[in-house]
């Protein structure tokens, strides 16, 4: 393209400057304008002015006779946001006044933040670890506020409030769930920057696969070839096989007439399956006309490739859908000719008829037109031929583009090459100008001779050097001045290679490595930088590529990189100009052109250009008074342009958005982490930092990335691998647990990835708890050539109950023998690998456990207790167990447990509030009697954090809360959760909307009567009484409000106060009457609360010293008992106590703690929760920081002594008593409180009484079947047949037969079968959740259960049902695999039930 500028004076004015300054400038940051004066005939004064509504800067004061060229640099002003500014050039001689002004922006540009997590993926209770970064314009640490991040349902999940980055990196984390709701979740930082990551369950590959094929193929072409491979991570050759499929997909847009014919029509597709070769490949050759048999037009003008590919002995599948491969209608060795078919290549060239060779891939613009259509892009054409000095017809300029990347550092040649006509013989300055990330960086001069031709035509070059704060794109703009004062110039963009001023790397010693090796990181940087290190399992991103920080992702956050246009709020007017008659205003047009003239130029790289040449086309013409618009036809638009034969690219600026020999090393691998490293090490002021590790026992790849910040700016490391690799490993083979009596085979088998042999000894160790029968004779040790793998086996018989650890060696020696003909190899390192994995041995029939509590409270007076402990005539041998355990403080025991109050599943709504709520009331006693430890809080509060994330689950989008997250909002779970939110905010961040959504909702339900609408179920039938469901919930919000610290003056609290009035005539609800009490204790209604107290104190159940209610005297629910007196506790002590209350009070905590469980709970979730803030809240009322006991247990067989100070208090003692039943005696001395428990643990054959709940269970399985793992299909029939309509909600616990596990394609349909809420697998159960029974009406369900491993005289398994919150409600249920016991269908069905 040509540029050229029409002198529309016919005499010369001389005296020409130009100054060209940045459109926008970074405010705050050194910026830079260029300034030129030409010709000058007498001593001219140059004055450059930068002029503000406040303010008038003098930015250049020169004065000269001469012609010079001079870049100025100077500081932009600060201001707090983006402000219009004036450039004022004035050029002033005796005899010469010119002045020019140009619009400029102020902009200014905010930190720059970037969050990097250690990894893209994450299993649901894992913990995510990140990075903060944010960072100046130029790459160098600043400070910036963290903020937030949430969950999939846009729920603030954790916050960071006030965190600063201190001008360094931020390093946080933050536990997942081990529910955590699978999805995208997002880190945001200061509500502007948002990193987003994945939660899902996930198996991470043990090898990738790729696929090796052209790009484009001919439809002429009689074969495609495509190879497959797969490699470890650890880089060894995957045997197996690879299953392919091609086809050729049909068109995505057709006509109806087409589409219905296109129903009739199946895709061309080819498959086949190949082993792979030692090189772990396939090749697999596809014939053309397979995919060319039907109909052209219907069919895509490609061809997609799947691989499947299936390793050898396990038979682990991963699959791969590979891009697209195109089709294309040339023929023969033109495809080589007019495709280059290297991907990314950008190198257009030119055969010798002067078609260009396209070397990008073709796609189809219009599917009716079978001819290549190529994709606009940057492109380079090379001229075959040089034009012909007649050719050129206007003078232009080219700067020549380079097919690649600048590198950084080093000095490259720029090559501008220019082509002059008509012009009077004379020297002309070439100047240019090199710009990046939208500044000037450097101006140049070069003299250019025009010769006494017609057209002068030439090429100059200068010397680039690009430093690391011109990356990622360089623009250069070449610009002349003719002697007929015509403007040309012509730019560039140049891209760069992507580096960074603190250069960083990484090195590792050794480069490879065995497990458990030691190894030493070094990482260098700028002396003082502080760096990110991260190391991770290459499969991590084999399962999400693309994840990992590079320097695409640093260098898009730069506010600009390169710059294409002037923003509007800067452009200048533009005057019309006057002509006069027969005068021409437009010279001789070049052929063709880009309609881009030198304004034009200047503009696409955001530079603006004060001169007195005319070097804008004016927009109008005006002609003896008159105006009128100037048009330029197409064929003439090329004034004043600049001919360039590459397009330029229009690059936007990038916002938004690294002595004797020793004995061999014993291998015992037991650390296999997905992130190995992710630490911040500093590297002094040497700028070397040595690291010592150990490398983990996970054999893979590891990926390695490092980025580090000084003052001096960032710097990413080239990233680095490092290969953890045992030349041999051992893996066993053994099920999850097996019942006492039954045996199976122990496998062991070793894996040779050295490309030798080796001459291995596999060794069991030596145990008492079980015994070996070999099974492979005497070959224990044996031959294993490259890549072989052998197994060997015994016949294991376990002894003892309880968790069995085996072990077992397996050791290279040196050996005379030859394998395979050569003499057996003894690798340097890694010679021994040892593998040990427990096995958990149960006793046979169900498991019983019974508890006996004593809270005995000394006062100088020894206490004493006797018990005789009773076990069953037919307990099983062996299982019974006894301990005796000691703690100072009530809350010790739950303490110990607040994982597990229960042993019971967590997996609702309402369930999971018995996991977070415990940790409340335990959080606020211990903080109010000075007892919280730093060790305690951390434990107590991560329970916290991971209760509410798990919490968040079962919200609703309107802050209602329901048992599995969907359906309606429940009001009593709803209450129960904003209650416990209000007080988990002093330890933890709760999202402040969420509460208030939450709060709203229940308002929202709340009637005209003052009491609230009942939505969703109660938790415990049973809490149901003489009164309405209505108040027992309106009581349940009210006191949920009032523990708020909400006023009693409030319009919902009024109320509903008013509403449960109302119902206190009617008192024959005790669970009711005692919430009330509690209600009107926290409203300070004293002669309600006294009221409500007397009631409760007639139908009490005294026994002793033990004081407590049931819902009435028939009912022998244990866990409403204790909810129903625990709200009697709270009521007696929430309103200033006195010693006579505590008195009372005291009875009830007596009997509160005998029926506490081993776990330091009750039997559910509801009576759990609230006998532990009533607990809670007596034990901080009876604090004492005095006192101390000791404890004595006497046994039949001796003494236990337990002492209880102010020290130990919250330790949990416990010791096993060695004589299970007998006689005991308990004595305690001294002036502190003891809570005494003995626990015993028992095994009987399962019962066999049946009534109100029943399962029955019948196996179904083809004994014929020669499958390697056999099937064996559970179908369940549950029922009630109980006094009530309905059950509460209904846990089927299926235990796995030893040697099975549960398909995974039967729970996913088990998920969606009737009433079926929720499906868990836990270590060999499964649990259903079933949302309840109906009277009378039976429930069928199915499930298959799989055989991965043979055991040998097989044991029967249980499955139990019972009420959720009347665990005393259950049954059990034995069933046994039908083939092991030799018929082909069987089944077994023995209901049992215990309670009513």
């Amino acid at each position: 393209m040509v540029l050229c500028m029409l002198v529309l004076f016919p005499f010369c004015i001389c005296r020409q400057y130009m100054v060209a300054i940045p459109a926008v400038l970074e405010a705050g940051a050194e910026a830079k304008f260029c300034a030129s004066l030409l010709q000058p005939n007498e001593a001219l004064v140059m004055t450059v002015n930068l002029i503000s509504a406040l303010k008038n800067t003098t930015l250049l004061t020169h004065t000269s006779n001469e012609e010079f060229h001079t870049c100025v640099q100077f500081k932009a002003p600060l201001v707090q946001k983006k402000e219009m500014q004036k450039v004022e050039v004035e050029v002033q001689g005796n005899t010469f006044y010119s002045k020019e002004v140009r619009k400029v922006m102020i902009q200014v540009y905010e930190p720059m933040t970037f969050v990097q997590t250690d990894k893209p993926i994450y299993l649901p209770g894992q913990t995510v670890h990140f990075r903060v970064v944010t960072m100046d314009t130029k790459l160098r640490p600043a400070n910036q506020l963290v903020s937030v991040w949430t969950d999939p349902k846009n729920n603030r999940i954790g916050q960071w409030l006030n965190e600063t980055s201190g001008g360094k990196i931020l390093q946080l984390s933050y536990s997942l769930n081990s529910e955590a709701h699978e999805g995208t979740y997002q880190i945001i930082v200061s509500d502007k920057y948002r990193h987003s990551f994945k939660v899902e369950k996930y198996v991470l590959p043990k090898f990738d696969v790729k696929i090796d094929a052209a790009d484009v193929v001919s439809i002429f072409q009689k074969e495609i070839k495509a190879e497959v491979c797969a490699k470890y991570t650890y880089g060894q050759s995957v045997p197996g096989s690879v299953k392919i499929e091609m086809c050729r997909p049909l068109q995505h847009y057709f006509s109806l007439n087409l589409e219905e014919a296109l129903r009739e029509i199946t895709i061309p597709c080819y498959k086949e399956t190949k082993q792979t070769d030692k090189k772990g490949c396939a090749t697999f050759t596809f014939k053309m006309s397979t995919f060319t048999k039907i109909d052209q037009k219907v069919l895509r003008d490609e061809l997609d490739i799947r691989a499947n590919m299936e390793e050898e002995g396990t038979g682990k599948f991963y699959y791969i859908f590979y891009y697209i491969l195109y089709i294309i209608y040339i023929r023969g060795g033109m495809v080589t000719q007019w495709l280059a078919l290297l991907p990314h290549s950008k190198k257009i060239l030119c055969s010798s008829s002067g078609r260009p060779d396209v070397s990008t891939t073709p796609t189809l613009g219009y599917p009716g037109y079978r001819v290549p259509y190529y994709e606009a892009q940057d492109q380079i054409l090379s001229m075959a031929q040089p034009p012909s000095p007649d050719t050129a017809t206007v003078s232009f300029l080219e700067v020549v583009k380079k097919n690649d990347p600048l590198p950084c550092d080093k000095e490259q040649d720029i090559f501008i090459r220019y082509t002059i006509v008509g012009e009077v013989h004379r020297f002309v300055d070439l100047m240019y100008l090199v710009l990046s990330r939208g500044a000037i960086s450097l101006q140049g001069l070069k003299r250019l001779q025009i010769g006494d031709k017609s057209v002068t035509e030439g090429e100059v070059s200068f010397k680039l050097k690009v430093s690391p704060k011109m990356a990622p794109v360089v623009q250069i703009v070449a610009y002349v001045v003719l002697p007929s004062e015509t403007v040309i110039a012509n730019s560039a963009d140049f891209p760069t290679e992507k580096c960074f001023s603190n250069k960083v790397s990484l090195k590792f010693t050794p480069s490879s490595a065995v497990p458990q090796e030691a190894v030493t990181m070094r990482v260098t940087a700028v002396p003082g930088s502080l760096c990110g290190v991260s190391i991770v399992d290459k499969s991590v991103f084999i399962k999400e590529p693309g994840t990992g920080l590079d320097a695409d992702k640093i260098f898009n956050l730069l506010p600009v990189t390169s710059v294409s246009y002037i923003p509007y709020e800067v452009q200048d007017p533009t005057e019309c100009l006057t002509v006069r008659a027969k005068r021409s205003i437009l010279p001789p047009y070049p052929r063709g052109g880009d309609n881009v003239d030198a304004y034009t130029i200047f503009q696409n790289v955001g530079l603006k250009m004060a001169t007195n040449l005319l070097f804008q086309l004016p927009s109008c013409l005006k002609f003896k008074g008159r105006y009128s618009g100037l048009r330029i036809p197409p064929s003439h638009a090329g004034i004043a342009a600049g001919f360039s034969v590459g397009a330029r690219i229009p690059v936007v600026a990038a916002g938004g958005y690294t002595a004797s020999q020793p004995p061999p090393a014993v291998t015992v691998r037991t650390f296999f982490p997905e992130t190995w490293i992710w630490d911040l090490v500093e590297v002094g002021e040497s700028g070397t930092k040595d690291v010592s590790l150990t490398a983990p026992d996970t054999i893979t790849t590891w990926e390695m990335e490092a980025f580090c910040l000084s003052p001096h700016g960032f710097g990413l490391a080239p990233r680095k691998e490092i290969t953890v690799f045992q030349p041999f490993f051992l893996e066993l083979t053994l099920p999850y647990s097996i019942i006492r009596g039954e045996h199976f085979v122990l496998k062991a088998t070793v894996f040779n990835y050295l490309t030798n042999c080796i001459m291995v000894t596999v060794t069991p160790e030596p145990s008492s708890d079980y015994t070996l029968t070999p099974l492979s004779g005497d070959q224990y040790t044996s031959c294993l050539c490259g890549s072989e793998r052998k197994t060997f086996s015994w016949t294991m018989n376990p002894s003892v109950l309880g968790t069995v650890n085996v072990t077992v060696t397996a050791e290279a020696v040196a050996s005379q023998a030859l394998c395979d003909n050569e003499v057996a190899s003894v690798p340097d390192r890694g010679r021994i690998d040892v593998v040990t994995k427990p096995l958990i041995v149960k006793a046979e029939g169900t498991e019983e456990q019974k508890t006996y509590n004593w809270l005995l409270c000394p006062n100088e007076e020894a206490l004493t207790e006797e018990m005789e402990i009773h076990l069953p005539e037919n307990v099983i041998d062996g299982s019974a167990r006894a301990s005796v355990s000691v703690l100072g403080d009530i809350l010790g025991r739950a303490l110990k447990n607040l994982d597990g109050l229960l042993q019971m599943p967590y997996g609702c709504g309402e369930q999971n509030m018995a996991l977070l709520a415990p940790n409340i009331y335990i959080l606020q006693y211990l903080t109010n009697t000075g007892q919280l430890t730093p060790a305690i809080k951390k434990k107590a509060t991560n329970f916290l954090i991971s209760g509410y994330q798990k919490q968040l689950i079962y919200k609703h989008g309107d802050g209602a809360y329901s048992t599995f997250g969907s359906g309606a909002g429940n009001t009593w779970l709803t209450a129960f959760v904003l209650r416990s939110y209000v007080k988990a905010q002093s330890f933890v961040y709760i999202d402040p909307e969420t509460i208030e959504q939450s709060k709203t909702w229940l308002a929202d339900q709340q009637q005209e009567t003052g009491c609230f609408l009942q939505s969703g179920k109660l938790f415990n039938n049973r809490m149901k009484g003489g009164v309405s469901d209505e108040v027992t919930l309106s009581a349940y919000i009210t006191a949920a409000f009032l523990e708020m610290n909400m006023s009693v003056n409030a319009s919902v609290i009024h109320k509903s106060l008013s509403c449960l009035k109302m119902s206190i005539d009617d008192l024959s609800n005790t669970y009711t009457t005692a919430l009330l009490a509690y209600v009107f204790t926290l409203a300070g209604d004293i002669e309600t609360r006294a009221h409500l107290l007397q009631r409760l104190d007639t139908v009490a159940l005294k026994q002793g010293k033990f004081l407590h209610w049931s819902q009435t005297s028939e009912d022998a629910s244990v866990s409403l008992s204790v909810e129903i007196s625990s709200y009697v506790l709270l009521a007696k002590l929430s309103s200033s106590p006195t010693a006579e209350d505590l008195g009372y009070a005291s009875h009830i905590v007596r009997w509160l703690t005998s029926q506490q469980n081993y776990y330091g709970g009750f039997s559910s979730t509801q009576d759990t929760v609230a006998a532990l803030q009533a607990l809670a809240l007596y034990a901080a009322l009876v604090f004492s920081p005095t006192g101390s006991s000791t404890v004595t247990v006497q046994s039949p067989s001796g003494q236990l002594t337990f002492d209880v100070n102010q020290k130990n208090k919250l330790l949990y003692q416990e010791k096993m008593l060695h004589d299970v039943a007998g006689k005991y005696s308990l004595e305690v001395k001294g002036t502190a409180c003891a809570s005494v428990q003995v626990s015993l643990h028992y095994n009987i054959p399962t019962p066999t009484v049946a009534s109100t709940l029943s399962v029955e269970v019948k196996p179904e399985a083809n004994c014929t079947s020669k499958s390697h793992r056999p099937k064996l299909t559970l179908n369940l029939n549950s029922l009630y047949s109980g006094n009530e309509n309905t059950t509460n909600m209904v846990i089927l616990d299926i235990k796995m037969l030893s040697g099975f596990v549960p398909d995974p394609q039967s729970l996913k349909k088990l998920e969606h079968a009737l009433l079926v809420d929720r499906v868990e697998q836990e270590e060999d159960h499964v649990l259903v959740y079933i949302e309840g029974l109906t009277k009378d009406i039976p429930v069928n369900h199915q499930i298959e259960l799989v055989q991965e491993l043979p055991v040998q005289n097989l044991k029967p398994a249980v499955v139990e049902i019972y009420d959720y919150y009347q665990p005393s409600d259950q049954v059990e249920t034995e069933y046994i695999y039908s083939c092991a016991a030799g018929n082909g269908l069987y089944w077994l069905t023995v209901p049992v039930i215990t309670g009513k």
